[in-house]
């Protein structure tokens, strides 16, 4: 019977508390990048998925996810369901199964508020809530099977996810572009200037982001070993070369580096190294970190260009820069980090990014597909955009009857709901000199 490890669980247990907290700091980064009328409605979103997520994952997910293959490397059988079976004694690998399951739920909550960064500013707060628990079972937990069960389909096809570019990044870029087209685009999208409104909550967020990244990338060892040590380097050399090479391009391109562009960089060679941050060498992490930096820095743009809303670029950095990560496997993999398959680059031929490609594809097209057709039929049932006039007067009042600031666009006190009919009533909205900013 296999035992516990104590070591491995005390840093399992570390990096679980690390990963959750990446969700509380995805809030606060999101929240930076919106107007301030959706800034309390951005960090919801991201903090529900926290509830949301949970009960969905204990139910279904898990299971769904984790347990025996039900057949053809699909989808795993309902044996673990409301996680029967699952007790302090039992164990996966070296640690406890409820601590193995609760590091993997912290996966799935902070990739579900990725999601909601594409459709900032006009989604209906309640058709969020019922779309997340329902894209964590029929999304995210069937992508994990694929990928990570020991029976995925994926798994036996060789295909390499060490901490999720194919189930985390890829699966929620594809699923971003999928609601941002159903939602369609914002009021005003091409025509104003819709800045983030706070950059220091920006680069707050994305350090939070950051510490909790070694959590998510060297916790996936699943053991305090030099594995878990190797990744955690390569965590930080990836984020600090995104950095560089998007402010890099700043500097060629506009004149000067921002910071809005540093915290995008850093985010973007952390998101390329998730998938690789466990098969590369500490000089394939420079390569994978810089080529996410500055192909992520242009991918942003992509939106403008065919015209899909992606309100705050989950499809230019996490996917873009997911696919950078999982397609780099192929020519950078080296058998010192994998003890067996190995990169182009390191004699291994073709075979491993022909298997990388084909995963990326195939995830993307049913990430997509999917949350499309939930997205739709929320939409038809009840509704998953605000109306015009909500948006307008915005978010944050609308669907929660607060302002994130004290003399805030509604010309009332944050956390306070407005006299029926007075200032700041629906229909009664005020311009001030925060609104002509945004």
């Amino acid at each position: 019977m296999p035992e516990i490890d104590p070591a491995a669980t005390a840093w399992l247990l570390a990096a679980t508390a690390m990963v959750l907290l990446m969700t509380p700091g995805l809030a606060i980064f999101y929240g930076g990048m919106v107007r301030t009328t959706g800034v309390l409605n951005m960090i919801m979103m991201c903090f529900i998925s926290i509830p949301a997520c949970t009960v969905a994952w204990l139910l279904l997910g898990y299971t769904v996810a984790f347990s025996e293959d039900a057949g053809g490397g699909l989808i795993g059988n309902l044996s673990h369901f409301g996680m029967l079976g699952i007790d302090p004694t039992t164990v996966r690998g070296s640690v406890p199964e409820l601590l193995f399951a609760t590091f993997q739920l912290t996966f799935a909550i902070v990739t579900a508020a990725l999601v909601s960064g594409a459709i900032a500013d006009r989604a209906r707060f309640s058709a969020w809530v019922v779309f997340v628990p329902l894209w964590t079972v029929a999304v995210y937990a069937v992508v994990a099977h694929w990928v990570w069960g020991p029976d995925g389909w994926l798994f036996n096809l060789g295909v390499l996810d060490y901490a999720g570019g194919l189930v985390v990044e890829i699966v929620s870029g594809a699923s971003a572009l999928a609601l941002a087209l159903v939602l369609g685009p914002r009021i005003g999208f091409k025509k104003d200037a819709m800045r983030p409104h706070n950059l220091p909550f920006v680069l707050l967020g994305a350090g939070l982001l950051w510490f909790g990244w070694f959590g998510f990338n060297a916790g996936s060892a699943l053991a305090a070993n030099g594995t878990a040590a190797a990744v955690f380097l390569n965590t930080l050399v990836a984020g600090c070369l995104g950095m560089l090479g998007w402010i890099t391009v700043e500097r060629f391109r506009d004149g000067k580096p921002t910071t809005f562009g540093a915290a995008s960089g850093v985010v973007a060679g952390l998101v390329a190294i998730t998938p690789s941050c466990g098969t590369v060498n500490t000089l394939g992490a420079i390569v994978v970190g810089l080529a996410a930096g500055i192909i992520c820095s242009y991918a942003v743009g992509l939106k403008f260009r065919f015209g899909y809303d992606d309100s705050l670029d989950v499809v230019g950095v996490h996917y873009v820069g997911g696919l950078v990560g999982v397609l780099l496997i192929g020519f950078l993999a080296a058998e010192v980090m994998t003890a067996g398959p190995e990169g182009l680059f390191y004699g291994g031929g073709l075979a491993q990014l022909g298997k990388q490609a084909l995963a990326a594809l195939v995830v993307t097209l049913y990430a997509f597909t999917v949350s499309y057709a939930l997205a739709k039929i929320i939409d038809r049932v009840l509704g998953f955009r605000v109306s015009p006039e909500d948006e307008t007067t915005g978010v944050d009042f609308t669907q929660h009857a607060e302002t994130a600031y004290a003399e805030g666009v509604h010309g009332h006190q944050p956390g306070r709901r407005p006299t029926p009919g007075g200032p700041g009533a629906v229909g009664q909205r005020t311009e001030t000199a925060d609104d002509s900013a945004d």
